[in-house]
């Protein structure tokens, strides 16, 4: 039975998954976030200047949804290149299209909602744009966005931490890991 499509994928869709020797498998997304297992993933920074653009998920994602995160997020398909994803991604999301730079690979564990896990082996992007950039948000995925600097984003973390998804929190307390 085919499920509605979640975060571009369907809940039944295949990402990889790493091995502890690091071999890719083919593992149902659900799946890995519900065993915590350990899979690739990628993350879009688009920046204009100091200011990251950041997106509120749309309350209906299957994890996290109302919190506030980086530009964008996602899984390779089982056959897909973490570049493409990350492209790919970011159109489906907010309607932009542009050069993505690969920065870092970073690997994080947090527990998000609903006992769910994120457990990821990050292949991190940046983009460069003008703030005055047009985006254009799928409402199935994105509920509004804003501009912001690091500084200001490390305050308002501080001070109201549960707006923010955990994997954000971690990419803000690892900042200089991202490579951006």
């Amino acid at each position: 039975m085919a499920t509605a499509p979640v975060d571009g994928v369907t809940e039944t869709s295949v990402i990889p998954g790493i091995t502890a020797d690091g071999a890719l498998y083919p593992i149902e997304k659900m799946e890995a976030h519900r065993q915590g297992a350990l899979h690739l993933a990628v993350s879009v920074f688009v920046m204009s200047r100091d200011a990251v653009l950041l997106q509120r998920r749309a309350l209906t994602k299957y994890h996290c949804g109302g919190l506030w995160a980086n530009t964008c997020c996602s899984h390779p398909h089982w056959d897909e290149a973490p570049s493409d994803s990350a492209a790919r991604r970011l159109y489906e999301e907010l309607g932009i299209t542009l050069p993505l730079r690969a920065c870092n690979v970073v690997e994080y564990k947090a527990r998000v909602t609903d006992g769910l896990w994120e457990h990821e082996r990050v292949h991190i992007f940046r983009g460069e744009a003008p703030a005055t950039m047009q985006i254009m948000p799928n409402a199935a995925e994105v509920l509004e966005t804003r501009w912001a600097s690091v500084a200001e984003l490390r305050k308002a973390v501080r001070i109201n931490p549960e707006i923010y998804a955990p994997w954000f929190r971690i990419y803000l307390e690892r900042w200089d890991e991202l490579g951006l």
